[in-house]
């Protein structure tokens, strides 16, 4: 059996996100779903339900009044907000854990991946794109393909190493060299099981921007350069670090300048300390 055979059979280990992702992530971004919609999905998970309120009333968001409801929860935080929280319980255990291979430290690469999901959002926002909640879902969800690799990568860690430094090659390059596949294309592998839609499949195959003529999806760009922004700030560089290529023309397509990325990164540093509560909560 090669090692891409076995990688992918490692896929069935993972735990399937919960159904309820799909249905949402199917309406929130229609311009014509409402609250209604929205929060109907939800209220029929008891599991879901209980961890939205009790994320919703925690110390974090310091309601005057507790949310009873799913519908009160929605009203008094906002619809997108709800949401928000959703995708990050329901696709919190995909990223959580240790990714050794990776040199990634236990809750790391989920820390990363909400920072950047945040980050993505608050990009699509300022650039009012009507995407903004599924930007946000393949931004966290983009790197599920690093928890099955994990393993992978710890045993071929020095030939992979051995391509990024002597040839030249980024990180995800010498994946694909070595094992057969890369993280981004595993994870697309997993979405597609996962039943996500082909735009979702996409976004998290592309989110590296292996062509330079995909620069041009902005939804795309705008989740490229918020792991750029992560990376700026020091999140998510573990082994794989800076090896990746920077495309200077996804900032451009999208109209955000340098000193733009660095009002983001200021703003998002401000709310570090939330984000850190979040994540305990989330």
């Amino acid at each position: 059996m090669s090692n891409l055979q076995i990688v992918i059979k490692e896929i069935k280990n993972l735990k399937p996100i919960p159904a309820v992702v799909n249905s949402l992530l199917e309406i929130i971004d229609d311009p014509n779903s409402s609250m209604k919609d929205i929060t109907k999905i939800i209220q029929y998970d008891p599991a879901i339900t209980a961890n939205i309120l009790r994320t919703a009333n925690s110390a974090y968001f310091g309601l005057k009044r507790p949310a009873e409801t799913i519908q009160e929860a929605a009203m008094m935080l906002g619809t997108n907000h709800v949401v928000d929280l959703v995708m990050l319980k329901l696709c919190s255990q995909a990223v959580k854990g240790t990714q050794k291979g990776y040199d990634l430290h236990e809750g790391a690469l989920w820390k990363y991946s909400v920072s950047s999901a945040l980050i993505a959002k608050q990009v699509a926002v300022q650039l009012d794109l009507p995407n903004k909640n599924s930007i946000f879902t393949a931004s966290l969800l983009k790197d599920i393909g690093k928890t099955v690799l994990d393993k992978f990568i710890q045993d071929a860690f020095e030939k992979i190493s051995n391509l990024v430094i002597n040839e030249n090659f980024s990180f995800m390059e010498a994946e694909k060299q070595i094992i057969g596949v890369d993280h981004a294309e595993l994870g697309a592998m997993i979405a597609k099981i996962w039943k996500f839609s082909p735009r979702m499949v996409g976004i998290i195959r592309n989110h590296h921007l292996s062509s330079e003529t995909m620069v041009r999806d902005k939804d795309l760009a705008v989740v490229y350069l918020s792991d750029c922004i992560c990376m700026m700030m020091g999140m998510g560089v573990g082994a794989d670090g800076l090896a990746y290529r920077f495309h200077r023309q996804a900032m451009d397509h999208i109209g955000i300048s340098a000193e733009d990325t660095l009002k983001i990164i200021a703003d998002f540093a401000c709310r570090m300390e939330e984000v850190e509560m979040l994540l305990k909560v989330a």
